[in-house]
């Protein structure tokens, strides 16, 4: 659906116009790599959008930070391929911390299936470039992590250069070194509406002003079916609650210790600060706009750390730390990268399922890519179009945490 760029009310601030090359719709992690990206590439005319009186505030916040390579498709592995080089060296590159730790994730196996399927993505992430992935024997996880209820593990993999970023310090170090390099960031001011006409040409409509343009990027997150929705625009993205059980100090296991991933269950848990942050997709969780923390997934969480590991029985936790956060989900949980087709100017970095903070430098390559030359080197992106859903075209990624 079009809508003609000059209506009344547009014509009356025609006089307070502002202009930008690159509309960013969305100031968290996702937009600023792409708005780092842009302006790196020779952009001089970005804007970012946020809704919000400070970044961070939507899903980049509340995550869980980590970053990995250990996926199941060739194109989620080439996104890490990217990511996680570039915040191993995002300090230097940006100068400014991303709190990049390569604590590595360990995948514990408790059934053969389980294994097969991890040989099977091995395979492919070594195939793919991967170099340091290794798969395990259960002697070698025992010797490791005694700590761990080992009877029924029967092998797993690791990965030493996975690990965890803080997703707020990246975004601040991305959107940071843009402004410094002539980006600019407006805070509260929500997008009110979207007008595009069939030259081409867009008209943002926010609280803070109208701005015209003729790039728009859609990086709304668990959001960003509304701000589709104002290009007439159906977008494939719900958002899914995931709730964080942060510990109190606990000196009882290594914190040296990786991501570590119970098959069993998907029950996974990382050292952070002096404790351990717990994770646990519950499979009864449905979609929604829902960022209250639920105190009746404490004991679910519990039950399944003590499970794993004995010793978090002593584990103490205050409800009151605890928080919830949103995954922008898609059918096949995969991102929706790039143009739309009929929308002339209107891009779309939408549906990471999950591994938005992971994967924000690769989308902020290849948005930029597409952006500024409408092609892209780094991945196959027609794979992540929006039309691979309407062309029977998904791209299952069932390694999804």
């Amino acid at each position: 659906m079009h809508y003609n760029a000059q209506s009344s009310s547009t014509r009356e601030a025609a006089d307070f116009m502002q202009t930008a090359e690159v509309v960013i719709i969305g100031g968290g992690i996702v937009g600023s790599s792409i708005a780092y990206h842009l302006t790196a590439a020779g952009c001089t005319g970005v804007l970012v959008i946020e809704r919000e009186t400070a970044q961070g505030k939507g899903s980049t916040g509340k995550s869980m930070g980590g970053v990995r390579a250990q996926f199941s498709t060739k194109v989620n592995i080439q996104m890490s391929l990217y990511s996680i080089p570039f915040y191993a060296s995002f300090d230097e590159r940006l100068g400014h911390p991303a709190g990049y730790r390569p604590q590595g994730y360990l995948f514990c196996a408790t059934h053969e299936k389980h294994l097969a399927y991890l040989r099977a993505n091995y395979q492919k992430q070594v195939a793919m470039g991967l170099k340091d992935v290794q798969l395990i024997t259960a002697d070698e996880i025992r010797n490791r992590f005694p700590q761990l209820r080992s009877d029924d593990i029967v092998g797993g993999s690791f990965c030493p250069t996975d690990g965890f970023v803080d997703p707020y310090s990246a975004m601040i170090g991305f959107m940071t070194w843009a402004t410094d390099h002539g980006a600019r960031l407006w805070k509260n001011a929500g997008v009110t509406g979207i007008r595009i006409d069939h030259q081409g040409g867009a008209l943002v409509e926010t609280a803070k002003g109208n701005v015209s343009t003729r790039k728009v990027v859609n990086c709304a997150g668990a959001w960003a079916a509304e701000i589709a929705a104002m290009v007439g625009l159906g977008l494939p993205v719900e958002p899914l609650r995931r709730m964080l059980v942060p510990t109190e100090p606990f000196d009882q296991f290594p914190h040296s210790a990786p991501m570590i991933i119970d098959m069993s269950n998907g029950f996974h848990f990382r050292p952070e600060g002096l404790g351990f942050l717990l994770a646990w997709n519950d499979p009864e969780e449905t979609s929604g706009y829902k960022t209250d923390f639920d105190a009746a997934f404490i004991e679910k969480i519990l039950t399944r750390a003590a499970g794993r590991v004995p010793i978090f029985e002593n584990l103490a936790v205050n409800p009151k730390r605890a928080w919830a956060g949103l995954y922008e989900m898609t059918p096949d949980h995969h991102p929706i990268l790039g143009p739309v087709p009929g929308l002339p100017g209107f891009f779309l970095a939408n549906g990471f399922s999950g591994h938005g903070v992971m994967h924000a430098p690769a989308t902020g390559k290849i948005l930029s890519d597409l952006v500024l030359t409408g092609k892209t080197d780094l991945v196959d992106a027609s794979l992540l179009s929006l039309s691979r859903f309407a062309e029977g075209r998904m791209i299952e990624e069932t390694a999804v945490l």
